[in-house]
């Protein structure tokens, strides 16, 4: 076999094993070229393995040879090569960033071991992806959990103990509940294989056991993505957490979790059980609805760009909640692009305000006053993501935001329709307040402020320009968000 036989498994592999060797070199510099490396490797697998599937269909990986469903599978379709990219991308810029940022953040003593953790949590967020044995995607979110967790704690501020603590509990018992979710359906088919299990299910879909299955699995995977109302961990743990923490976090973590549901709900349970015999829709549809407009209205009441930004992304996964409930092929499609797209928007979002941290020691809404005059670059990066954020044509906001309106219309839904527009002009509200921040209040006289650094303005601005790209040109990204909704929802709808 030749090494491209190998990608399923290295593209785990590499981060994995960069963990432990960044604490080995336990030099900062070392470190960080060892975990931008292992990232830069990680997409590379990642955009060989997409172009693979591409062209040649699902990819099936036996571990250790043991054939699948007696051992474990490592399996990329279309939806795990489209978030496999996203996660992989998304931490090699991040790392490009991470440089400059870590070593303002974190005290030099503990870079080493900060970088290892960001590679184990990168690493677990991957394994999730790429699996496909259900065991081990519980194995997968465990690891990068604990490793979530330590990176939080980090953080400058002694909140950010209390923050990783509260995340810490959250998660434990989102983990617990989708551990307790995977043995009953164990028990009830005998087998933790994805496929398998979907094979199996149908047969004893009408038992209690396989039910109280699914709704440990959807409590638990509903707090790994901060579902309204499980969200109560993600606020304090995007504030107080390291800038480059929250960038990836952010951008990553919570799109792999709602990668999880759509793979449990719709692969594994299938669409008809799930949004059929199982009301999930009627809980879907209402909870999106609610996410989106609590914490777009919350947000704009913040005066900490963070924390702002923080439930502005309660609100974007209220939007691929709503996606999902309208089940259908049009929704499911909005909901993955969504997916992808916010992304984009929140790691340039984030990453600016890792730039601004690393000037001015503070992301406060008070302390952008003038910004726009003396960190032209990161705060004309910060009105672009906003506009994405917002929706407005020619970014990627306006892109899945207008199938999410057009699936709510192809099925009469209209007022569900009129509560996404209702969310994007709440949206205009709170990026608003940062632009009359950055560039109509005079800029304070007592602080010298220059741009940011170059190493981390060009990973901001690769994201910034794929915010307007994927927003004009939308063949591929939709592309592959309708090819791998149709499979996962049996062209319904």
């Amino acid at each position: 076999m030749s090494l491209v036989d190998h990608l399923p498994v290295l593209v785990v592999i590499i981060p994995l094993m960069a963990g432990p060797l960044c604490v080995l070199v336990e030099r900062p510099l070392a470190a960080w070229g060892l975990a931008l490396a292992a990232a830069w490797l990680s997409f590379a697998a990642a955009v060989a393995l997409a172009a693979q599937v591409n062209g040649t269909g699902v990819i099936s990986y036996e571990l250790g040879g043991w054939a699948p469903p007696w051992g474990i599978e490592y399996r990329i379709d279309t939806l795990g090569s489209y978030v496999l990219l996203i996660v992989t991308g998304i931490a090699a810029l991040v790392m490009v960033a991470a440089k400059e940022s870590v070593a303002s953040e974190v005290p030099e003593a503990k870079v080493a071991r900060f970088y290892a953790a960001l590679m184990l949590a990168f690493a677990g967020l991957v394994g999730i992806v790429a699996t496909g044995d259900a065991f081990n995607v519980f194995v997968f979110l465990e690891i990068s959990s604990l490793a979530s967790y330590a990176l939080i704690s980090m953080g400058r501020d002694r909140r950010a103990l209390t923050s990783a603590f509260d995340y810490l509990v959250m998660g434990t018992i989102g983990a617990t509940f989708i551990l307790i979710g995977i043995g009953f359906l164990y028990m009830m088919t005998g087998t933790l294989n994805m496929q398998d299990l979907a094979a199996r299910l149908p047969e004893v879909w009408d038992t209690r056991t396989v039910r109280a299955g699914f709704a440990f699995l959807t409590v638990g995977i509903g707090l790994k993505l901060a579902m309204f109302p499980l969200h109560l961990w993600l606020p304090n743990a995007y504030t107080y957490a390291p800038s480059v923490v929250t960038a990836f976090l952010a951008a990553t973590a919570t799109k792999v979790a709602v990668y999880v549901l759509l793979r449990f709900m719709l692969d594994i349970f299938g669409i008809d059980f799930a949004l059929g015999r199982m009301p999930f829709e009627y809980i879907l549809l209402p909870v999106g609805v609610i996410g989106i407009l609590s914490a777009s209205l919350v947000a704009i009441y913040q005066v900490e760009v963070k924390r702002l930004l923080a439930y502005s992304s309660i609100a974007q996964i209220g939007y691929m909640l709503l996606g999902i409930g309208l089940a259908s092929t049009t929704g499911v499609t909005g909901a993955i692009l969504h997916l992808f797209n916010h992304a984009l928007m929140k790691g340039a979002l984030f990453l600016a305000l890792a730039a601004i941290a690393y000037r001015l020691r503070s992301t406060s809404l008070q302390d952008l006053t003038g910004l726009g005059r003396r960190m032209p670059w990161t705060m004309f990066a910060i009105v672009i993501g906003g506009l994405s954020l917002i929706g407005v044509p020619a970014t990627v906001g306006f892109v899945s935001k207008w199938y999410l309106v057009l699936a709510a219309l192809e099925q009469g839904l209209w007022p569900v329709a009129l509560l996404i527009l209702l969310g994007s002009l709440l949206a205009v509200v709170y990026v608003w307040k940062l632009v009359e921040a950055a560039y109509l209040t005079e800029p304070r006289d007592d602080v010298a402020v220059q741009e940011a650094p170059l190493s981390m303005l060009i990973p901001l601005w690769v994201l910034v320009i794929a915010n307007v790209y994927f927003g004009v040109n939308t063949e591929v990204s939709v592309g592959l968000a309708r090819q791998a909704a149709a499979v996962l929802t049996g062209g319904a709808g």
